[in-house]
């Protein structure tokens, strides 16, 4: 019996060592792969300017900042990918401006029936992107231009002060 359990022994060690092979490929593999996940190497800096200004309709049941003496607010994004500059890509970062569910800062009955929506235009375009529909940015940097518009769908807004956020991303 001592002979025959000892024969065992080698060819358990051999499959041992066969797996822990294995096992060292595939997390030699895993480790190459590993970089992948996580392409966008680099920045995207966002820099704020001017705010803009939301100006009411004569309806008083919108206020926007494309309403006449309404203004759009700026910004400047500068996006810088090491990997997107080395393979030449030109799609690392993306931009949004998403509007928001609610006003900062309204008289009471102000967010009543309100809903919002906003646009903004990158490096002077005048084509109006939806705000929560990014649009690729290449290596650089860029302006954008945001609007934003809160429409009441049952009567007016009431006297007083507004605000309102838009959030700018870039990812």
């Amino acid at each position: 019996m001592k002979a025959g359990a000892s024969e065992a022994r080698p060819a358990m060690r051999r499959k041992r060592s066969g797996n822990s092979r294995a096992l060292l490929a595939a997390a030699a593999l895993a480790g190459f792969c590993l970089p992948a996940q996580a392409a966008i190497i680099g920045t995207c800096t966002i820099m704020i300017g001017a705010s803009g200004t939301m100006k009411s309709n004569p309806a008083i049941n919108i206020f926007g900042s494309k309403q006449a003496g309404g203004s759009s607010a700026g910004a400047t994004i500068t996006a810088n990918s090491t990997l997107c500059s080395i393979l030449n890509l030109l799609d690392c970062y993306s931009v949004s401006a998403a509007a928001p569910a609610a006003f900062t800062s309204a008289p009471s009955g102000g967010d009543t029936n309100v809903t919002f929506a906003s646009v903004f235009r990158l490096d002077g375009s005048g084509l109006d992107n939806p705000g929560s529909s990014p649009q690729k940015l290449t290596n650089g940097t860029h302006t954008i231009q945001v609007d934003l518009t809160a429409t009441k769908s049952s009567g007016i807004f009431p006297a007083g002060s507004y605000q309102a956020e838009v959030t700018v991303r870039c990812e």
